[in-house]
């Protein structure tokens, strides 16, 4: 079983956006590159989404001090903090122009998320969960393999990267994964790589989740775009405030 030794120096930047919402310039050992983090602290949290957006996770345009990118973690993270946790929003390190499928599996990446995750446990001291989105879950799955469960409490795993990608999740070594698994995907999404009935198999494959479950979304309009882009079923359009809920509440108490 593949496992990274965190050790971890933690160098941060930190400027409020609002009141309980900061944005945070974590360093990541590259020069003066930083990681930006949209951090939402919440006094009644029970627990800390790392949440990690899917395609290339830009910030979008900074307005009023907030991220203003349409991806569906992103636009929900109000949603997400109303059901009384902390939200870290992950975006694309400052050095990169993207964020493609072979870098999300890459030790680099890898040892910026353990950085990410040893500011939460430093800074907000909540069991953490790694949530991840579209090209985001790529992400999620690899961090929750390398950091383990000594480091990380459970992973939520939405619109899944199913195939014909570097990390897909299959490609994975999910068998390894041992925290509760969370696996959310729309019932239509109609992106290539990322079909629902791809996605129902992944937990089979979670040989070693102590709990793992798999939920089909159904609702939601208007779906408009790219199928694999935020604004169609793969991001749960105009069904946010309820799959926010579904993912929250199965945080809240995991059951198979």
């Amino acid at each position: 079983m593949r496992r990274f030794l965190v050790l971890v120096t933690l160098s941060i930047t930190a400027f409020v956006a609002n009141a309980g919402e900061t944005w945070v310039k974590l360093d990541i050992g590259r020069g003066d590159a930083h990681l930006p983090l949209y951090v939402m602290s919440n006094p009644g949290a029970v627990a800390t989404l790392v949440l990690l957006p899917g395609g290339d996770a830009g910030t979008g345009k900074i307005i009023n001090g907030k991220p203003t990118s349409r991806n569906f973690l992103s636009r929900s993270r109000d949603l997400f903090y109303a059901e009384n946790v902390n939200v870290i929003l992950v975006y694309r390190a400052s050095d990169l122009g993207g964020l493609d499928y072979p870098y999300r599996v890459s030790k680099d990446h890898v040892a910026e998320l353990a950085k990410v995750v040893a500011y939460a446990r430093q800074e907000l001291g909540k069991p953490i969960w790694l949530v991840g989105t579209s090209r985001g879950s790529v992400s999620a799955t690899a961090a929750a393999i390398a950091l383990g469960d000594n480091l990380v409490q459970g992973l939520v795993l939405t619109s899944s990267v199913t195939s014909r990608k570097a990390g897909a999740i299959a490609t994975q070594d999910i068998a390894s994964i041992r925290v509760p698994t969370l696996v959310v995907h729309h019932k239509n999404d109609a992106c290539g790589i990322c079909r629902p009935e791809e996605a129902s198999r992944i937990t089979a494959d979670l040989k070693s989740s102590p709990i793992k479950k798999f939920i089909l979304i159904e609702g939601g309009s208007d779906p408009v775009g790219d199928p694999c882009e935020a604004m169609h079923w793969h991001g749960y359009v105009n069904y946010e405030r309820e799959t926010v809920k579904v993912i929250a509440d199965w945080i809240k108490n995991p059951q198979n």
